[in-house]
């Protein structure tokens, strides 16, 4: 058994299929197949349960990809201290953030670790997704209940979200002073275009459900922004997105005896426990951290300094 053989087990158990693997490690379904066959044979049982569209690794399976995953670690561990002597931080971070908070927060965020870091490649995706890691993410940021077990989740904080509206509007059709009335509104939101939005009210333990039909949807924040200032209609958005004009007293809040929620209600920094963190992605992490009021920010190293 050779690294080789280590890394093409990693590839097929992280893929979950053999087309997958093969595509990920630039070879033919065939061949990985064979060559997975041939590990088997060398080693002598089955590591595999193959399936038509699915693969499941044997316990033998399983402890032979933690050791091939804690080897690739410490390879990618040591070739980044090699590369890094005598240089700045260097390295490579994919990080996936709401389209909302991304683009109204966390882009001066993002901005400045980039000019405290310049030799970092910085990959942002703004993006809205159910999924929450995937090859080129490093660090998802995501606005859910609750995160899920297979991944390492730090908080970022809740999500707050508020009924509002322009002063314009208030003054024409008034302020929604219960859910019913919320029912009733032109509602401007995030949501599926086409298909009812379901809004989660909480007062202390009591929760209620309204279902809504926005008349105003995109995941384009800023625009929905615009929407609101316009007097399209009530705003249902994280209270980010308004907080400067609330605090002019140019868009009123309604129903702030409930605590809403549409798609979560708290932020997570989300990232794969088995997955090598460079020092580029762990300090990234620890700058959004910081941002976010959960610890200090780290400086930007002496670039005359050595890295490990």
């Amino acid at each position: 058994m050779d690294l080789q053989s280590l890394t093409l087990l990693v590839e097929i158990i992280d893929s979950g299929n053999l087309s997958q693997a093969a595509r990920k490690l630039k070879m033919t379904r065939a061949n990985v197949s064979y060559h997975l066959t041939q590990l088997e044979k060398s080693v002598g049982v089955q590591l595999i349960r193959r399936s038509t569209r699915l693969v499941e690794p044997t316990e033998v399976g399983l402890r032979l990809y933690e050791h091939g995953r804690a080897i690739q670690n410490e390879i990618l561990a040591a070739r980044e201290t090699v590369t890094s002597l005598g240089q700045g931080l260097m390295g490579r971070v994919g990080i996936s953030v709401p389209s909302g908070y991304g683009q109204m927060v966390m882009s001066e965020w993002l901005i400045e670790f980039k000019r405290l870091y310049p030799g970092i490649v910085l990959d942002v995706l703004f993006e809205n997704r159910t999924d929450h890691l995937r090859d080129e993410v490093d660090i998802a940021i995501r606005v859910i209940a609750e995160p899920p077990l297979s991944v390492i989740a730090r908080s970022l904080g809740p999500m707050r979200y508020v009924a509002c509206a322009s002063r314009e509007y208030v003054a024409a059709h008034g302020l929604p002073t219960t859910l019913y009335e919320l029912r009733n509104s032109p509602v401007i939101t995030a949501g599926v275009i086409g298909r009812q939005l379901r809004l989660s009210a909480y007062q202390g333990e009591e929760r209620q459900e309204v279902m809504l039909e926005p008349t105003l949807i995109s995941e384009h924040f800023p625009f929905l922004h615009q929407g609101i200032l316009a007097g399209l209609g009530v705003g249902l958005v994280p209270d980010y997105v308004v907080q400067a004009e609330v605090a002019r007293g140019e868009v009123l809040l309604t129903l702030q005896e409930y605590r809403l929620s549409i798609f979560g209600n708290h932020l997570y920094l989300m990232y794969l426990p088995d997955r090598h963190q460079t020092r580029a992605v762990r300090t990234c992490i620890d700058f959004l951290l910081a941002k976010a009021g959960h610890g200090a920010a780290p400086t930007a190293p002496d670039p005359g300094r050595a890295t490990a």
